[in-house]
């Protein structure tokens, strides 16, 4: 069987880095290979590679403007969700490794609602942790829609699978990250949006870092819960959203596009600030959803480190720093200080430029 290499999910002959249209304009495209029918009929297995991504915090939850959850975020290199999908000359569907009960459902649903001319084996080699802020259920659903796709329906759009399967709810960060990566703004939902639209990406500089600050102990608010959290907090200052919107696009953005480290990590420090105030009451009363993470960004605060805060609804925590030694040094570091919490750990990642790896055989 030939190997069929899938283009990146970033890889286009009509853009480049350097052309952001045209970079936009294939984010509203699918992520599914460009592969012939005939080269998809052929193939028997596809491999998936999804990135984690972090969502910095939503940018107006006042509303008043008609558009919800206009958010901002961007991809990392670790930890990722990678996994395969195989044909099954028995017509059965089995899938094994950590999170395959979810992403057995994801696929039947798909086979379900499309067909399939074999079974399938799906193996998860790696997932990201579930309900840790770093989006697993987004990239492992559009995993196993991407494998899918891959075997079976190389035209599929990708913006009406991720909806059969109950992603871009609110946030369109996940969805954009699997697509290309790098730093990402979606618009938010209007009164017609299938899935938010991407406004603006930018990479992320290749010598900046990210430590993130794992709470083994604890999970981020998520499914019904967190519908319920969006329900019931209180409105969100009308005069708030328009300064954090001021602070991402005429600091935070520009501050990326000339890789102006400093300004770029105060703005994502003081979003992170309005934002976790705000949704204090929804996961205990506190900024951070975790107390030990709380502890340990309320010490790099202290160190002088101003890009700090939780992904989503955490308990995941992060610190942007401006290289990789001084990245590795924070880490050391920080296990030495809080080796007495074994639930903390510590990882030093970079951001992600790319989109899902897809590769067919």
């Amino acid at each position: 069987m030939d190997d069929i290499a899938a283009p990146a999910a970033d890889a286009a002959p009509d853009a480049t880095e350097s052309d952001p249209m045209a970079l936009l304009r294939r984010l509203a495209r699918g992520f599914v290979p460009d592969l012939t029918d005939r080269a998809a009929r052929r193939a028997t297995t596809a491999r998936v590679s999804a990135p984690a991504r972090l969502h910095f915090g939503f940018l107006d939850l006042n509303f008043s403007l008609g558009r919800r959850f206009v958010g901002l975020g961007m991809a990392v290199d670790s930890p990722a969700t990678v996994l395969s999908l195989a044909r099954a000359p028995d017509g059965t569907l089995s899938a094994e490794g950590p999170e395959s009960l979810r992403a057995r459902d994801h696929l039947a649903r798909l086979v379900a609602e499309h067909g399939a001319r074999s079974g399938f084996r799906l193996t998860i080699e790696r997932a990201i942790p579930p309900h840790a802020g770093l989006g697993s259920g987004t990239q492992l659903a559009l995993a196993v829609a991407a494998a899918y796709a891959a075997l079976e329906a190389p035209a599929a759009e990708a913006t009406h699978l991720a909806r059969e399967l109950g992603r871009a709810e609110r946030s369109a960060i996940g969805f954009a990250a699997f697509r290309a990566g790098g730093v990402v703004l979606d618009g938010g939902r209007g009164p017609a949006t299938e899935v938010p639209p991407i406004i603006s990406r930018l990479p992320f500089p290749d010598d900046w870092r990210v430590l993130l600050i794992f709470d083994g102990a604890r999970v981020g608010v998520h499914g019904e819960e967190e519908r319920a959290a969006f329900a019931t907090l209180p409105p969100f200052p009308e005069e708030a959203s328009a300064a954090l919107c001021r602070l991402v696009l005429v600091r935070a953005l520009p501050a990326l596009a000339e890789e102006d480290f400093p300004a770029f990590a105060a703005v994502i420090g003081e979003l992170q600030a309005r934002v976790g105030d705000h949704f204090a009451p929804a996961q205990g009363g506190g900024r951070f959803a975790s107390a030990d993470v709380a502890e340990v960004l309320a010490w790099l605060g202290r160190e002088g480190h101003a890009g700090l805060g939780q992904t989503s609804w955490g308990p995941t925590g992060f610190c942007l720093v401006p290289d990789a030694a001084a990245a590795e040094r924070l880490a050391e570091t920080a296990r030495g200080r809080y080796a007495h919490r074994p639930q903390l750990s510590f990882a030093v990642v970079r951001g992600r430029n790319t989109g899902a790896r897809i590769t067919v055989r």
